[in-house]
């Protein structure tokens, strides 16, 4: 079982990306993304329920980040980037049925390589 996150690149300050994540062969009840800078925490972006059913969302998002997903493949567009959103984002996956823990990365029992994004002014 692994998870394989594409779709990062560099981009312009204000473009769209969308990230993608697939899950080879499991379909995990939760699936979500986090985001790391070289110095910081890693940092929770959004995470999303199987079916859709439910979706989190960090506190820093704003509107600008929607995630979405299939049955194994988990997506995350972010419109308006800004140069601050420059990181390696990483997806995740766990059983975790309670939504009031997908924020937190000690919930995810498999982890992807991250895609670098990279924002220019």
């Amino acid at each position: 079982v692994q998870l394989q996150a594409s779709g990062g690149g560099l981009v312009q300050a204000g473009e769209s990306l969308t990230l993608s994540c697939a899950a080879s062969g499991r379909n995990w009840y939760t699936m979500g993304w986090f985001r790391q800078t070289p110095g910081k925490e890693r940092e929770f972006v959004a995470a999303i329920a199987r079916n859709g059913g439910s979706t989190v969302y960090g506190d820093f998002v704003g509107g600008r980040f929607t995630i979405s997903r299939d049955k194994y493949t988990v997506y995350l567009q972010i419109i308006s980037l800004k140069p601050e959103d420059t990181a390696v984002y990483s997806c995740a996956a766990s059983n975790e049925y309670n939504s009031a823990y997908f924020g937190d990365q000690t919930t995810y029992t498999m982890w992807g390589q991250g895609t670098q994004v990279t924002v220019s002014s």
